[in-house]
């Protein structure tokens, strides 16, 4: 494999609802925009699928992926159906795929969870 740093695709599960899916794709916008290469792709329900952007980024010579889950926690999605998904791609196209922690794993996303509800908590404060 080269020393290229793999492509990052963020992971959302899927709906078949496009109003769903715009939500996930404006909470993507930034790091689509900051990250060259990135993708998002969805498990199920919608498009672009992991297969999708995997075989696209086959097809322009990408061998080498982190897929980033757009997920809260690791349920049995996480533990069972994307593994597999996973292993499938790889054998099929011929990469490596890296399954990062599901991003609600990580403590900046609880601060910024946090800074959320600080800001609801002052938008509505009541008069004294």
């Amino acid at each position: 494999m080269s020393g290229e740093a793999p492509r990052i695709i963020l992971l959302a599960h899927g709906s078949s609802d496009e109003r769903w899916c715009r939500t996930f794709e404006a909470l993507a916008t930034p790091t689509l925009e900051s990250v060259p290469g990135a993708r998002i792709a969805y498990m199920e329900l919608a498009e672009p699928s992991l297969d999708t952007v995997i075989s696209e980024g086959s097809s322009e010579g990408i061998r080498r992926y982190t897929v980033v889950p757009l997920f809260l926690a690791a349920g049995r999605h996480l533990r069972k159906d994307v593994p597999a998904m996973i292993e499938d791609l790889q054998t099929q196209h011929d990469v490596s795929i890296t399954l990062a922690p599901p991003i609600g794993e990580n403590p900046e996303l609880g601060k910024a969870i946090r800074d959320v509800v600080i800001h609801e908590l002052e938008t509505h404060k009541q008069p004294a």
